[in-house]
């Protein structure tokens, strides 16, 4: 018998797409869901080998979603699907018991892999997604916070809106070489490399919009 997949996804043409693209002789798409509630009860119907889930749905999100698939159906692997590859969700849907997770703009070979792992028991963190963050969440620090100083995260935030050196010197009432200082150690302890580099994680993380 294939791999019985149910695909959680409030929006049609998604869900249309991903069964298209994964429907095959060994994969069959048993069910699918528009909103939380309903990926429950299909889920706890057909006992499919893998749900994929979106994390953004109505009734309930992904991450409650899957914490009470794993309550009423354990066997089942639950993947995670999403466009924002945001650490602290990542944190929250593992912690509910969800198997992987993945980004929606994933092509099929890196698709496939995550399913592939899931499916073996095996967990999954798609590219793109800081690992060490996620366990930094899932011990119950605060990521992103618990790394950088108070005054490291402030010095973050004005890079990435975009101030220069002077600026934030000027903002922040410190001298430009504690600003050069403090950026230093920013790029190491996130391993970054340039400012585009540190704007693109600070977006990641919440800390601008």
């Amino acid at each position: 018998m294939g791999l019985r997949i149910v695909i959680a996804e409030d929006q049609q043409l998604v869900r249309q797409g991903l069964a298209a693209l994964l429907n095959s002789d060994d994969i069959a798409i048993v069910g699918e869901a528009e909103d939380g509630e309903r990926a429950v009860a299909m889920t706890v119907e057909l006992r499919p080998d893998i749900v994929l889930m979106d994390l953004s749905m109505p009734v309930f999100d992904g991450v409650e979603a899957t914490r009470r698939i794993k309550r009423r159906a354990p066997g089942v692997r639950v993947l995670i699907l999403t466009i924002a590859n945001d650490e602290r969700r990542v944190a929250e849907a593992l912690a509910a018991g969800a198997d992987g997770y993945a980004l929606k703009k994933s092509g099929h070979i890196d698709l496939m892999a995550a399913i592939s792992a899931v499916r073996a028991g095996r967990p999954y963190l798609g590219p793109g997604i800081d690992a060490t963050v996620v366990q930094e969440f899932l011990d119950g620090g605060e990521g992103v916070g618990n790394m950088l100083t108070a005054r490291e995260t402030e010095v973050l935030r004005l890079i990435a809106h975009g101030l220069k050196n002077r600026e934030i010197a000027d903002s922040l009432t410190i001298a430009i070489k504690t600003v050069e200082t403090h950026r230093t150690k920013i790029m190491q302890k996130l391993d970054l490399h340039n400012s585009a580099e540190l704007t693109a994680y600070a977006l990641r993380r919440g800390l601008i919009e």
